[in-house]
């Protein structure tokens, strides 16, 4: 997908983080449904209340003009991460650099699993000693960290149990691309163009947005099934009452005319009838194709039918 020309605009970001549920694949079926406010660019404010990675995010950044973002999250690690590439990039990428170094300087897979269940031990002792508000020396050590964990556990999962340590096991990589510096720069460059950064509920929002902003929602999916379930986000699932939440919080918004786009999985309930197309009966709801890497077989990962919500 080629990016449009902006006067005055020079973005090129990519996502710095793997994540689970990552909009990468589905970024031009979601291009092609934008609606008007952006496409004109007069969108005044644009927020992301379930971030993530944020593909969804740098594509807006790197292609339309945007006045003022607000992305936000539950998960602190990743706010935390976010801030530290706004703060100073080259910090992160200075604590960093020794990381990516050692992990590929071992030569089994066995060394490379050793490596990051230490780091990843590391990181759940560090836990007590971070101030998520603010970002020192600590933090930056900290996002770093969190990045090296990412690109090095399994399929860029983040779990953690409910002492909030994060317990996902050691992928198998022989020299993953953990960081590239041009690319932290480009992220640095767009966080510092208007973007407020937040850990917070999705409702936390709502006494801010008017008809001239425009809502993008990644909520963590809804399994497909009971034997699916991964989508254990943070300490606390995002269960069908939070699903629940959101679709009443949209349907407020909607009365408003604020336009919103949400992402969900096809979920079916145990009658095997559609769960969200009794949720969201008074939006439009299109299936989409996206192929999830989730699963540990590989012979078992295959493009699904995901859904794209609208309200305009």
């Amino acid at each position: 997908m080629q990016s449009r020309l902006i006067q005055g605009q020079n973005f090129y970001a990519k996502p710095f983080l793997k994540w689970v549920g990552g909009k990468g694949q589905l970024l031009k079926e979601i291009d092609q449904r934008l609606p008007k406010i952006v496409k004109d660019d007069e969108l005044e404010c644009y927020f992301e209340p379930f971030v993530g990675a944020g593909s969804v995010f740098f594509h807006l950044k790197n292609n339309y003009k945007i006045s003022k973002s607000i992305i936000s999250d539950i998960n602190p690690e990743l706010i935390l991460t976010y801030k530290a590439i706004q703060k100073d990039y080259k910090k992160v990428i200075k604590e960093l650099k020794p990381l990516k170094k050692e992990y590929n300087d071992y030569k089994t897979a066995e060394e490379r699993k050793n490596c990051y269940l230490e780091k990843r031990k590391l990181f759940n002792e560090n836990l007590k000693e971070i101030n998520y508000d603010e970002v020192g020396e600590l933090e930056f050590r900290r996002a770093a960290q969190m990045i090296f964990i990412n690109k090095t556990c399994f399929n860029g999962m983040f779990r953690v149990n409910k002492e909030g340590k994060f317990n996902v096991p050691a992928g198998r990589y022989e020299n993953p691309s953990i960081y590239k510096e041009d690319n932290l720069y480009e992220v640095h460059k767009v966080l510092n163009d208007n973007v407020i950064i937040k850990t917070q509920d999705f409702l936390e929002i709502e006494p801010y947005v008017t008809n001239k902003s425009f809502i993008y929602l990644d909520p963590p999916y809804r399994p497909l099934n009971q034997t699916s379930n991964f989508t254990q986000y943070y300490k606390d699932n995002f269960g069908d009452l939070d699903q629940i939440r959101l679709s009443e919080f949209i349907q407020r918004l909607s009365k408003k005319h604020i336009p919103m786009l949400l992402s969900n999985s096809n979920s079916k309930n145990e009658d095997n009838k559609s769960y969200f197309k009794k949720l969201y009966k008074n939006q439009k709801i299109e299936y989409v194709k996206a192929r999830r890497n989730i699963n540990a077989n590989a012979k078992k990962r295959k493009a699904i039918d995901e859904l794209i919500i609208k309200n305009y």
